[in-house]
C-alpha cells in the first residue's frame, strides 16, 4: 500500500512538474509575442507622432547629423535657451518662447537624439555641446550678441559658451543651473541605468503602453503636448541615458570656467527646490562675475519653465533690457 502511495504521489508530482512547465512556457510564448508586436509597432507609432507634431522650427547640418533649431520674434540681442537634461525646446515653446518673442528674437534648439535633432555619432559633453550650438547658430545664420540662457545642465553648456565665445555674449541667465559640485559619479550612474533601462523597454512600445494608462503621465501645458511622445522614443531615452552619463565629464568642463568678468549675470533660484545644499550652490554662481544678481522663483520646482514660468520671462527680459541700456550709452 505504501507503495502504491508513493507511485501515486511520483506520478502527481510529475503532472504537477508538466503544468507547470507547460505554463511557463505558454506565458513565456505570450510574453515574446508581445515583446515582437511591440516592437513592430513602435516605428509605426514614431512615424504617426513624426505627422502629428511637425517640427516648428529647422534642421541644420552641424557636420554629418542635423538639429533642430527653432528661433522667432525679432530684435537684438538674440536669446538662445539651452534646456536641462535629457529636454529640449518642448517645454520652453508654450510659453517663455512666445512671451520673449513679444520682445527680441528668441531661439530655442534639441541636443542631438532629443526632440525633433538627429542623434549624433558619438556621445557628447557640456564642451561638445556648447561647440555644436555654436556650429548651429552659424550655420543657422543666427548672429549674436546672444543673451545665454542655462537651466540645469544647460547652465554647464552656458558657462562655457560664454568662455569660449566671450565675444559674442552680451549677458548671461542661469535659472535654476546646477553647480559643478554637486555632481556625483554616482548619481551620474544611477540616471544613465535608469535612462538604459527605459529606453530598452521602450524599443518594445512598453512606454507607449504606460502612457495611455490615466494618471501615469502628467499632463502639460497648451501648446507642449508633443512633449511626452518625443519622451517615449528609444532614441530620447538613450540620448538622457548619455547626457546623464557625461555628467562628471561635463562638471569638471563647466568648473574649468571661473569667470565671466564683468559680463552681466542673472541667477534665477527656485524657491521649492528641495535639493539638499541648492541655495548654497546657487548662491555660489553669483562669483562667476562682478556683475551679477539674484533672483527667485518664489512658487516652484526645479522646472521654472513649467511651474513659473512668468519668473523666466521676467529675468530673461530684464537681461535683455539691461544689455539694451548698455549698447546705447
Amino acid at each position: 500500500m505504501n507503495d502504491q502511495n508513493q507511485i501515486g504521489t511520483k506520478r502527481s508530482s510529475r503532472r504537477r512538474g508538466r503544468g507547470c512547465l507547460l505554463w511557463l512556457g505558454g506565458g513565456l510564448a505570450v510574453l515574446l509575442g508581445l515583446s515582437l508586436v511591440g516592437y513592430i509597432y513602435e516605428p509605426f507609432a514614431e512615424a504617426a507622432d513624426a505627422k502629428a507634431y511637425p517640427l516648428p522650427g529647422q534642421l541644420v547640418d552641424v557636420g554629418g547629423y542635423r538639429l533642430h533649431i527653432n528661433c522667432t520674434g525679432s530684435g537684438s540681442p538674440t536669446v538662445v535657451i539651452v534646456a536641462g537634461a535629457g529636454d529640449w525646446s518642448t517645454t520652453w515653446g508654450g510659453v517663455v518662447q512666445p512671451e520673449v518673442a513679444k520682445t527680441t528674437r528668441v531661439c530655442t534648439y534639441d541636443r542631438p537624439g532629443l526632440g525633433w535633432s538627429e542623434a549624433a555619432p558619438l556621445p557628447g559633453d557640456a564642451a561638445q555641446f556648447a561647440k555644436e550650438l555654436h556650429t548651429l547658430l552659424q550655420n543657422a545664420n543666427v548672429p549674436g550678441p546672444y543673451v545665454m540662457v542655462g537651466h540645469s545642465l544647460g547652465g554647464f553648456v552656458v558657462r562655457i559658451f560664454a568662455h569660449d565665445y566671450a565675444s559674442e555674449v552680451a549677458g548671461v541667465v542661469l535659472i535654476d543651473s546646477m553647480n559643478p559640485k554637486q555632481v556625483t559619479q554616482s548619481l551620474s550612474n544611477n540616471l544613465a541605468r535608469l535612462y538604459s533601462l527605459q529606453a530598452v523597454l521602450a524599443r518594445f512600445g512598453i512606454g507607449r503602453l504606460l502612457m495611455k494608462l490615466p494618471g501615469i503621465l502628467p499632463s502639460m501645458p497648451p501648446n507642449e503636448e508633443a512633449y511626452w511622445p518625443q519622451y517615449i522614443r528609444p532614441q530620447s531615452l538613450q540620448a538622457s541615458a548619455s547626457e546623464y552619463q557625461g555628467l562628471p565629464a561635463s562638471a569638471a568642463e563647466a568648473a574649468a570656467v571661473k569667470s565671466f568678468g564683468d559680463l552681466p549675470l542673472i541667477v534665477l533660484t527656485a524657491k521649492l527646490n528641495d535639493n539638499p545644499g541648492w541655495p548654497e550652490w546657487q548662491t555660489e554662481l553669483l562669483q562667476l562675475s562682478s556683475n551679477s544678481q539674484h533672483l527667485f522663483a518664489e512658487n516652484s520646482g526645479h522646472p521654472i519653465q513649467l511651474d513659473e514660468p512668468e519668473a523666466a520671462v521676467a529675468a530673461i527680459l530684464q537681461m535683455v533690457q539691461q544689455v539694451r541700456e548698455t549698447a546705447t550709452r
